[in-house]
């Protein structure tokens, strides 16, 4: 996937192709998990949280990418945003000394809740180690 930079609430959205098996399993069970690897930072984070089709003609042309343009014969009926609001974030960063638990691995996490204006920030633990 190519995700676009997450919106200042952290929700993330994604161009797919309305035919791949994301968009089936997603209409089955909106509950995804997204994982960012970083080789550079030897470290990653976990997003999981709720998926969203969306197929709104203005939202599209504005998530858009003209590299995609090889991938979509007919972008108007081809191509559909996933918008994922978090529910929780993990973060694991060796270089920056940010990790888990030593005895349960459990990362350090941000958990959000739903507002009026998207997702805020519920808590955030670093587990003791």
């Amino acid at each position: 996937m190519d995700p676009f930079p997450a919106d200042p609430d952290m929700t993330i959205w994604m161009g797919t192709n309305r035919k791949t098996r994301k968009v089936t399993d997603i209409e089955r069970d909106p509950r995804v998990t997204l994982y960012y690897y970083s080789p550079d930072a030897v470290g990653y984070v976990t997003v999981t949280g709720r998926a969203r089709l969306v197929d709104d003609a203005d939202e599209k042309a504005t998530r858009w990418k003209a590299e995609w343009e090889a991938f979509y014969q007919d972008r108007a009926s081809e191509y559909l945003l996933i918008q994922v609001t978090p529910e929780r974030l993990e973060v694991v960063d060796y270089s920056r000394g940010i990790v888990g638990d030593p005895d349960t691995w459990e990362p350090p996490f941000v958990e959000f809740q739903e507002g009026s204006s998207g997702s805020r920030l519920k808590s955030l633990r670093q587990p003791e180690g």
